[in-house]
């Protein structure tokens, strides 16, 4: 029997193939779960879904109402949700001092709010043993320059799952964050042109190399599995990173 065989999923933040939301939507169907994968933009994430067979929505994280429609629609679609995984994000940029109102609401809404709407509505159409996931990332535990919004709003949720565990834990419903390091994906794409930027971050990386989406969905496939017993964690599928450091700004302009 596959591992997910009899499960209903939920994955938001999954309209390319290769992203991590993709990746995760792709092995879950794989491993025999029905999946709902949603996005904002509702021509991608029906490709997607057209690929893997899966059932496509749109969805804007930042909305309550979008959202509590989406743990809806697994209901109403498969009388049942198991697991949700909230992939939504967007590399949002720049120090303290340059970071103006809009974009800090922005970072906070996408990063803190929608993820808190995510826990709250998934949980509530969940029995015991369902899983609830959300991405974090490792600037939440080793700070980059340059990010000073998107990484208070990681950090704000990866401690929002731990209160969300303590009150959902009674209900037999797991809450965890994972939390990627600088990843192969389609968002980290035109940083990986920048020549020697991968070979600095690899330095810091005990197992020599940074993660892929693949790396990511199978901690978000073990952590939402019946074999993982825990909550309230944060996983770090990075090789290591967070033994180590960032590369600097210094030595990132030097090229």
């Amino acid at each position: 029997m596959a591992r997910f065989e009899g499960k209903v999923a939920v994955v938001l933040g999954a309209s390319d193939p290769a992203s991590m939301g993709g990746v995760i939507a792709r092995r879950l169907r794989d491993e025999g779960a029905e999946v709902v994968v949603a996005a904002r933009r509702e021509g991608k994430v029906r490709e997607l879904a057209d690929a893997i067979g899966a059932v496509p929505a749109t969805c804007d994280i930042t909305r309550e109402d979008d959202v509590s429609a989406l743990a809806a629609l697994a209901i109403e679609r498969f009388g049942r949700l198991d697991i949700a995984v909230n992939c939504a994000g967007e590399a949002i940029t720049g120090a303290v001092a340059d970071t103006d109102e809009k974009t800090l609401r922005q970072a906070a809404d996408i990063h803190f709010v929608g993820p808190f709407f995510f826990i709250k509505h998934m949980a509530s159409k969940m029995g015991p043993g369902g899983s609830i996931v959300t991405l974090s990332s490792i600037t939440a535990t080793l700070t980059l320059h340059n990010h000073a919004a998107y990484m208070g709003a990681k950090a704000g949720t990866d401690h929002l799952v731990r209160i969300a565990a303590l009150e959902y834990g009674p209900k037999g419903i797991k809450i965890n964050s994972v939390s990627p390091g600088f990843t192969e994906s389609p968002m980290t794409a035109p940083f990986l042109q920048v020549p020697g930027l991968k070979e600095k971050f690899e330095r810091e990386i005990p197992l020599g190399r940074i993660n892929t989406s693949d790396d990511v969905a199978a901690a978000v496939l073990w952590v939402s599995s019946d074999e993982a017993y825990l909550t309230g964690q944060n996983l770090h599928p990075t090789g290591g990173h967070t033994l180590r450091r960032m590369p600097t700004p210094n030595e990132l302009r030097r090229g």
